[in-house]
């Protein structure tokens, strides 16, 4: 056994940690400790002189086993391994005690007792890098392809960029065409150009692509394997509508007898069974809807495919089970908009002349169900007064805490081209309106001068009258006083957005962690905002959280950078914080495949339990239910915990 040198290397993170704790304190108080060799404090132990500090301290004193005081190893616990790279010493033979978030940031009061805690923390981290072991890293090859879900303005970008680069991808979309949210969208501010001429020539570019396979109407249903190699099962529904040879001449619909509510105009209109969700769809085909259909025969009905002289409609059309393999994953499911009958008090889904923003934007469309004339849809006449009710499901307590970002500037946008069509009065009732990006603040101003009226305050409720007017009574908090305004002739409800009802399906199947509000969560807020906590699969757009276009087709380009990155290596390595099982010890019970959260173990062929490295997390849930002790977590063993925990109770005993 060779002998144990550890260096200990205590950061003053500028005045972070040196501010609050004595850092010569702390290595006065562990130098004389068993085995450590050399004790240090630095002013920024990560920066360039630091980390030649760390190299040349290792090779000049011979260590072999390096502990560092400093900030979270989630900051720069890579940067300090690269160093013990550089230097010849196993990266895993580091330990880092965490003296900034757990001890300086929280106890900035209590100097004295921040030092105590700072000292009982890097003995402890001693006591295990006295245990810790040389590991290697495995290496895994990486597929050239990836899969993006949903394909809305984040999945269509990442989706293009990918191809452009060459990689196979992809494109799962659970409605029958691509487009998302952003489809439905009239205008986009601050600028107000058509959404439709932005989005749709992208959607043309994904339908045409050579190296983009789209799968509409599907849904992930399983996702087996790791990093570089992951088996995707994709459940498709039936079209009914063959898409290569369906010419969109739309006779078929024509001649359809029945007459439903169209969801694509927000059931502002109505839809054949047989449709096309708007004219610039990908893919350009019909879709029957079978569950509306009058029948599939000659008695019934049937007459579509009569009528079809393509015969591209097929009635037996099935549903169908592909398996994909990918190298990458790319997460872009969108939002959902707030429902609003959640907020009674403003009468939404009770009173007909109150609305929401997305029914208002389908009004706005040119293309859409009122031909671009915002109406009452008591009786389909102009409003002449409007009031719009900001933070509806946001910074709301009863609701939803988070701001949706994109309300406040999508009501100021709608407010402002309802002024230019009809010259309406617009008030809005805002809490504080927020404007964020690049150009509102000046489109915010501009709208007030057009007219809009800016009202500071909440509204309490809204009240229905005889002729179907509103009345809305709220409060002036500029003023202090309470407002009541008659004959209102529509209210727009703000409606904030919420996680699409599928991302709690996609978060069980792929593994992924969900923040409270519901939404994917990333890895890092600051440094890996598009990773997920699973290597190889990333989220991007509105399926991590609320922002508006720039900000979605930003995060996209990253989340597809991150998936090239991986891709174009080949190969990668994975560390090797996994599990392993002593065959010997193991009694094939298989406690620890039904707890694995990653379904990282399986039986091998000798009947004993078998941890894939790649897919293993190093969590440690195998390793504490194994009833017979087979299994052990490599770097986080239980004599290295045990050790940690006897260091700090040998302490407070002689203190």
């Amino acid at each position: 056994m060779p002998e144990k040198r550890i260096g200990v290397f205590i950061c003053h993170c500028g005045s972070n940690i040196a501010g609050v704790v004595d850092v010569e304190a702390v290595g006065e108080a562990v130098k004389n400790l068993p085995d450590v060799e050399f004790v240090s404090d630095y002013k920024y132990v990560c920066s360039k002189p630091g980390q030649a500090l760390l190299k040349e301290k290792i090779n000049t004193h011979r260590l072999n086993r390096i502990v560092i005081a400093a900030c979270s190893p989630r900051m720069h616990e890579p940067t300090f391994r690269q160093a013990m790279r550089d230097s010849g010493l196993n990266p895993y033979m580091l330990e880092i005690a965490n003296i900034r978030e757990h001890v300086s940031w929280i106890h900035s009061e209590d100097p004295k007792a921040a030092t105590e805690k700072s000292i009982d923390l890097v003995r402890m981290a001693i006591a295990r890098a006295r245990l810790l072991e040389p590991l290697k890293e495995t290496e895994v090859e990486v597929k050239k392809s990836t899969m993006v879900i949903g394909a809305g303005i984040a999945g269509i970008s990442a989706s293009l960029d990918l191809a452009n680069a060459g990689f196979k991808v992809y494109l799962v979309e659970k409605e029958a065409t691509i487009g998302g949210k952003m489809a439905r969208w009239d205008k986009t501010f601050p600028t107000l150009d058509c959404s439709s001429c932005i989005l749709t020539p992208r959607m043309a570019e994904v339908g045409a692509h050579p190296s983009i396979e789209l799968l509409t109407l599907s849904e992930v249903e399983k996702v087996d394997g790791f990093v570089g190699n992951f088996q995707v099962t994709v459940k498709q529904q039936p079209r009914y509508v063959n898409l290569d040879t369906c010419t969109s001449c739309g006779d078929c619909s024509d001649i359809c007898p029945v007459d439903i509510p169209c969801e694509f105009n927000a059931n502002l209109c109505y839809r054949k069974a047989i449709y096309v969700s708007f004219a610039q769809a990908v893919p350009s085909a019909y879709l029957l809807d079978m569950d509306n259909c009058l029948g599939v025969d000659a008695v019934r009905c049937g007459k579509c495919k009569t009528e079809c002289e393509a015969g591209a409609i097929d009635y037996d059309d099935a549903e169908k089970i592909i398996t994909i393999d990918v190298g990458t994953i790319i997460v872009a499911t969108g939002f959902d908009l707030f429902d609003a009958t959640k907020k009674p008090e403003y009468g939404y889904g009770e009173f007909p002349n109150v609305v929401n923003l997305g029914e208002v934007e389908r009004m706005l469309s040119s293309a859409g169900p009122t031909l671009g004339y915002v109406v009452r849809p008591s009786d389909s006449k102009e409003p002449q007064k409007i009031a719009y009710i900001q933070c509806v499901g946001s910074r709301d307590e009863l609701t939803n805490k988070y701001c949706s970002r994109i309300c406040c500037m999508t009501a100021v946008k709608q407010a402002r081209m309802i002024r230019d069509k009809t010259g309406a009065q617009v008030y809005i009732f805002y809490i504080d309106l927020r404007a964020f990006g690049k150009g509102y603040e000046e489109f915010y101003e501009a709208t007030a001068k057009a007219g809009v009226a800016f009202i500071r305050g909440r509204v309490g409720e809204v009240l229905q009258n005889e002729d179907h007017t509103l009345t809305v009574r709220g409060e002036d908090t500029n003023l202090g006083m309470p407002v009541t305004l008659d004959d209102i002739d529509l209210v727009v409800l703000s409606t904030g957005v919420v996680a699409p009802a599928s991302a709690k399906n996609i978060s069980r199947v792929l593994g992924l962690s969900a923040s409270p509000d519901g939404f994917l969560l990333e890895a890092h807020p600051k440094l890996r905002p598009v990773d997920s906590f699973n290597d190889g699969i990333f989220v991007a757009g509105m399926a991590q959280g609320p922002k508006d276009i720039p900000d979605t087709v930003a995060q996209a380009k990253a989340a597809a950078s991150g998936a090239m990155a991986l891709m174009g290596k080949g190969k990668i390595s994975v560390e090797p914080y996994y599990s392993v099982v002593d065959e010997e010890k193991c009694a094939g019970c298989q406690v620890c495949i039904s707890v694995c959260p990653y379904g990282a173990i399986k039986l091998n062929e000798r009947g004993v339990s078998e941890v894939n490295p790649a897919i293993c997390k190093g969590c440690g849930t195998c390793t504490s239910t194994c009833p017979s002790g087979a299994v052990s977590s490599q770097h986080y063993t239980d004599g290295q915990i045990a050790a940690m925990i006897e260091e700090y109770l040998s302490t407070q005993s002689r203190s």
